[in-house]
């Protein structure tokens, strides 16, 4: 008798953690699909606008859909707990080297654009693109981090705390177009970004290092 409750109970936690995954696996697709086309937009923009920043936050929508498909081929291996572990410090791995490639980007982006003193035309739909991210974002970092905290993916909050930094840059991006828009000042947004450069750095050692990988709970 106990040992055929405790089967069932292996069961069900079985079948909560696959209806997990397929949340996480829905919050990755959205989170490819969306950067796609946010990345598609704002490179466009940036280019129409001669705006250095605009085109930077293009490139990194380009590397949060590199991630996000690194944690579909992750949390499509979580039937597999060998594979899990596997595909879980793989996906890490590939989170971290993101974070480090949008650190280098977003340093060259910057200092480019305080080199150039090219003053960006003011975009209205560069405005609204950063606005919408900046509505969007949080709501898909607190999805995803429940969702890493339940099944214990490090891998999958490592990438919540992508989609966070991708947050402030919407918010650093908004501002230097407004700030641009409205005062003319250029230089606002590569000084905003800038500031925001070490800390990108230091998510992506951590994460290559496996730091940021578990919660209280810990993971696997």
């Amino acid at each position: 008798m106990e040992e055929c409750v405790s089967e069932q109970v292996v069961e069900i936690a079985r079948s909560n953690r696959a209806l997990l995954v397929r949340r996480g696996q829905r919050l990755e697709y959205f989170t490819i699909a969306y950067n796609s086309l946010e990345g598609v937009l704002a490179i466009l923009l940036g280019f129409l606008a001669s705006s250095i920043a605009l085109v930077g936050f293009g490139f990194d929508s380009v590397i949060e859909v590199i991630s996000g498909a690194a944690l579909l081929w992750r949390l499509g291996t979580d039937v597999d707990a060998d594979r899990r572990e596997h595909a879980e410090a793989t996906a890490l791995r590939i989170v971290g080297w993101c974070f480090l490639a949008l650190a280098a980007y977003v340093t060259y982006d910057s200092v480019a654009s305080l080199i150039r003193r090219e003053a960006p035309e003011e975009s209205i739909p560069g405005i609204v693109l950063a606005a919408l991210s900046l509505a969007i974002m949080p709501v898909l970092v607190w999805a995803k981090r429940r969702v890493a905290a339940e099944i214990r993916s490090g891998a999958l909050k490592a990438d919540a705390r992508q989609t966070e930094l991708c947050t402030y840059l919407s918010a650093i991006l908004l501002g230097g177009l407004v700030l641009n828009a409205m005062l003319g000042w250029w230089w606002a947004d590569p000084v905003a970004a800038l500031v925001m450069v070490p800390i990108i750095a230091r998510e992506g050692v951590e994460a290559l290092r496996g730091e940021r990988c578990c919660d209280d709970e810990g993971c696997h």
